[in-house]
């Protein structure tokens, strides 16, 4: 029964790889032993085989959750999210920077590589707060990874048998080519940029599993070295980009495309639902191929995308309660990111919704006295007409270099003298000068009196949040603090004290922070936001391809 018991197990294993996510495993042994390649045996020979395949059943029902049947009769595709607790150390080492702030830094390491960041390429993250992830399968038969669903990248990495030499690669899971029959070598090296550094590697070729959906011959990164990027404490191992081909290390395909390229999907969008129920166990969704009515309240406000390599959208003004806060008036960039759960936006703005909740950041005596020195010919000027983006050049704390001002964002600023102990030089005063202005220009609109200028101007400097942390706000007061909206499609979208705040549970303290953060992203990309998932917990969102568009609806 050599090669007969051979074939039968082939024709097993073939069943159960076709019919592992079926709407049920209730077919019976006679529906198998009846296949016509079935080989003759004796009835000990059914009974024996019958054993096998239930020991194989029993391991099929003992799948991951995320890889049990996931689909449905509306066609959807349905891929159930896990939520982590974020603690302080993830907080705070969280980062979102631009891509400015990094070609800036005099760290010798970093130099030779983030001198070739690629033009496009707006801002960078690590992915410390990350708290939404999901499984996927890679390989035949598949390997499991836990990977985070990411609309602000677009490329699929896991760690690679490889990675030998990081201490990281140890703690997840890794994938082994050797094992997997759909394995197609490519081996071309590769490097994606974060906001820690490059992780690098190569890239391979295999069958990709997202729930029900079989992608075949995608293309993936197998990471052999981390650079500085860490996930050393992250439940997850690897990324799966849901961004544009367009920002594709090597312009590889991403794994959506092929989704519906090959006919996977029938409708060119995804949705994401992030619950908030913290005593849920299913931490939300990612549906490819359509939306969950389930999952959102009302009708989503379409806005159109602003640029083909992003989920970039324009939005409006953000408003403190029905007051505004000047800058994104007249509109500003915002990019829908769902692999961070932070809010980040102009230090300029940031600054005033922290000091509207009472976050507490730290007390910038470099920022005061330039308040304290310049403040009289700032209020001066404005009061003149003066044009404001001129002032500062004429106080002399900004130069120009062509057509534009030399104007590097506080981050640098606080990198620097954080490293090399010495005091903030000229071009941190030209960025604390055009906050200054900034500022009194939103006062003055709102008719307020030079004294309350000044005191309102000292408390934003008291109250700078601080690029290498976050801000502090009192867990009790939470029900006091303001609600802040954001304008899109000329339509509001508030957020209350408890969906914009980060609560963390330290030991047996509750900490609570400013979901808000500052990055500061020059023309003509910016003035940049980016809407983490503190913004998708509170609104359902639809990443609508088809018809380059992204829609909002509250999420139920």
């Amino acid at each position: 029964m050599g090669d007969g018991s051979s074939r039968s197990t082939l024709v097993l294993r073939t069943l159960i790889a076709d019919y592992w996510k079926s709407s049920s495993l209730s077919w019976t042994l006679s529906q198998i032993f009846a296949s016509p390649i079935w080989p003759k045996a004796s009835s000990e020979n059914y009974m024996s085989m019958g054993i096998k395949f239930l020991l194989l059943a029993i391991c099929i029902w003992s799948l991951p959750d995320s890889l049990v049947s996931t689909n449905s009769s509306d066609g959807l595709f349905r891929i159930a999210l896990k939520k982590r607790s974020l603690d302080l150390k993830d907080i705070n080492a969280a980062r979102i920077t631009s891509r400015e702030d990094l070609l800036r830094r005099d760290l010798g390491h970093y130099n030779s590589n983030f001198n070739d960041l690629e033009a496009n390429i707006v801002y960078l993250k690590n992915y410390f707060d990350t708290q939404y992830y999901g499984e996927i399968g890679i390989g035949t038969p598949w390997q499991s990874f836990t990977v985070v669903f990411d609309t602000g990248s677009s490329h699929l990495w896991v760690p690679s048998s490889k990675c030998i030499f990081s201490i990281a690669c140890y703690l997840h899971s890794k994938y082994r080519a050797r094992l997997s029959s759909t394995y197609t070598k490519i081996g071309k090296h590769c490097k994606i940029p974060y906001g820690s550094g490059y992780i690098s590697g190569f890239f391979s070729q295999d069958d990709v599993r997202v729930g029900d959906l079989l992608v075949r011959n995608q293309v993936f990164s197998e990471v052999t070295g981390e650079g500085f990027f860490t996930f050393l404490g992250t439940e997850f191992d690897g990324i799966l980009g849901l961004g544009f081909r367009e920002m594709a290390v090597g312009l590889v395909t991403p794994v959506w495309y092929n989704m519906f390229e090959q006919h996977r999907i029938s409708q060119k969008m995804f949705s994401f639902w992030l619950n908030r129920d913290p005593t849920s166990r299913l931490g939300g969704e990612v549906v490819f191929g359509g939306l969950d009515w389930r999952h959102f309240r009302g009708d989503h406000t379409y806005v159109p995308l602003t640029r083909n390599d992003y989920w970039q959208i324009e939005m409006g003004d953000i408003l403190i309660e029905n007051e505004s806060t000047g800058l994104c008036k007249y509109g500003c960039a915002a990019i829908i990111d769902s692999g961070t759960s932070l809010l980040a936006g102009p230090t300029a703005v940031v600054a005033q919704i922290n000091h509207a909740i009472g976050a507490a950041g730290f007390i910038n005596m470099e920022c005061k006295s330039v308040a304290l020195k310049y403040g009289n010919m700032i209020w001066e000027y404005l009061i003149e007409g003066i044009r404001p983006e001129i002032i500062c050049v004429d106080l002399g704390l900004c130069i120009y270099n062509e057509t534009r001002r030399v104007s590097p964002n506080i981050a640098s600023m606080v990198q620097n003298q954080t490293q090399e102990g010495s005091s903030v030089g000229e071009s941190a005063f030209c960025t604390f000068c055009e906050m200054i202005v900034f500022w009194v220009q939103v006062q003055l609109k709102q008719q307020k009196a030079q004294e309350k200028v000044y005191k309102y101007v000292d408390e934003l400097c008291e109250m700078l949040p601080n690029p290498l942390g976050k801000s502090f706000i009192n867990c009790d007061k939470m029900a006091a603090m303001p609600y802040i909206s954001l304008t899109i499609g000329n339509k509001s979208f508030p957020l209350s004290p408890e969906q914009y705040t980060l609560v963390v549970e330290e030991g047996h303290t509750t900490v609570c922070l400013s979901g808000f953060v500052p990055l500061d992203v020059p023309t003509p990309q910016g003035p940049l936001w980016v809407l983490g998932d503190i913004f998708l917990a509170a609104y359902h969102t639809v990443f609508d391809f088809a018809n380059m568009r992204v829609g909002f609806a509250k999420a139920a």
